[in-house]
């Protein structure tokens, strides 16, 4: 447990959290909605500051990042809790549910230098924030990758995007590349579905871009929710409209949780979406979940500049220092390690 940051106290015993868009005022004794932010005799502490209940050797291609250091392995972690209520969540068991509550039993503290040494034992090239949403470890997070960075490691995180712009400029200096998973273009659907609303992931998305972090943006495509072209014509415009060079990963949904009533998305599906982002002038279109269209392809002559197998395992293939070695084409992404 730990006192958290961004919050400000009321004057009245309670406390309002300033971490996420939904800033939660918390009586004494209560919790935010991500659960894990709790009022302690006026004091807004972290109740899952190093306490990792998920840890695993990953590629990075699994977050997926395909612009960031292709076959990289990453030391993902994450703890229970969330700032959404998403019905599709696929880590519901971790992600919905208090350190004091559901089957998971409790986990000793590990400080944020152990995390660091397990990534180097294990030799992979970073760390990827990443099971729940990282935002509400935000603390733990911070401080991991801080040591991360100063060992040579790169930062990543896998987010639904849902974090206040004075958080996110506190992290984004430690973080080489984030996956935004946006789920819809509608604020309707962002409460109904998740709980939250949209601008606020729009906000990060262009913030993280302002400040020079790489973005990858994954969306779900789940049929009649989001699968219309109409909405993902604007999710593709969207992006586009930051940068072409965002990477769109569109990935294929399977029943879980409390929308199993929902079809799979067909392959089809994802083709026709595939095609309503080269509308918008989208450059690097990937389709998850499916198998294939897993490489990296110049956008100017189409060679192959990183190739994938089915795997996880990836490899520049023609491509040096960030360029087609075919034509020159500059390619966005986040291609060697730090050397600073």
């Amino acid at each position: 447990m730990k006192e958290a940051m961004f919050y400000d106290k009321t004057g009245d015993g309670r406390v309002r959290c300033r971490l996420c868009p939904h800033g939660c005022v918390i009586g004494e004794g209560r919790r935010g909605m991500c659960h894990v932010r709790q009022n302690r005799d006026g004091e807004l502490v972290s109740l899952v500051y190093g306490r990792p209940v998920a840890q695993a050797v990953d590629p990075i291609e699994k977050k997926p990042l395909y612009h960031v250091l292709p076959g990289a392995r990453v030391f993902s972690i994450g703890t229970q809790g969330c700032n959404l209520r998403c019905l599709h969540c696929q880590n519901c068991a971790i992600s919905q549910t208090a350190p004091d509550e559901g089957d998971i039993a409790p986990v000793p503290e590990e400080e944020p230098a152990e995390m660091v040494r397990k990534a180097a034992a294990a030799h992979c090239d970073g760390i990827a924030y990443t099971y729940t949403e990282p935002t509400i470890f935000f603390e733990y997070a911070y401080d991991v990758a801080s040591l991360a960075r100063e060992e040579g490691l790169a930062n990543v995180f896998v987010s639904n995007g849902y974090i206040t712009p004075e958080a996110l400029r506190r992290m984004a200096p430690l973080l080489d590349a984030v996956n935004i998973d946006l789920k819809f273009f509608s604020d309707k659907l962002y409460r109904q579905v998740c709980g939250g609303t949209l601008e606020p992931v729009l906000d990060a998305i262009r913030l993280y871009h302002e400040l020079g972090v790489w973005i990858e943006v994954t969306t779900l495509v789940i049929p009649e929710y989001n699968d219309d072209e109409r909405q993902l014509g604007q999710i593709a415009r969207f992006i586009a409209g930051i940068s072409p060079d965002i990477p769109w990963h569109l990935t294929a949904f399977y029943p879980t949780y409390k929308l199993t009533h929902v079809a799979p998305t067909s392959p089809a599906a994802l083709r026709k979406a595939a095609g309503v982002a080269g509308q918008a002038g989208l450059r690097y279109v990937y389709l998850g979940n499916i198998g294939g269209h897993a490489n990296t392809l110049c956008p100017d002559c189409g060679a192959v500049l990183v190739e994938r197998g089915v795997a996880g395992t990836a490899g520049i293939r023609d491509m040096h220092n960030g360029r087609c070695r075919q034509c020159g084409a500059a390619i966005g992404g986040v291609w060697t390690r730090r050397t600073e």
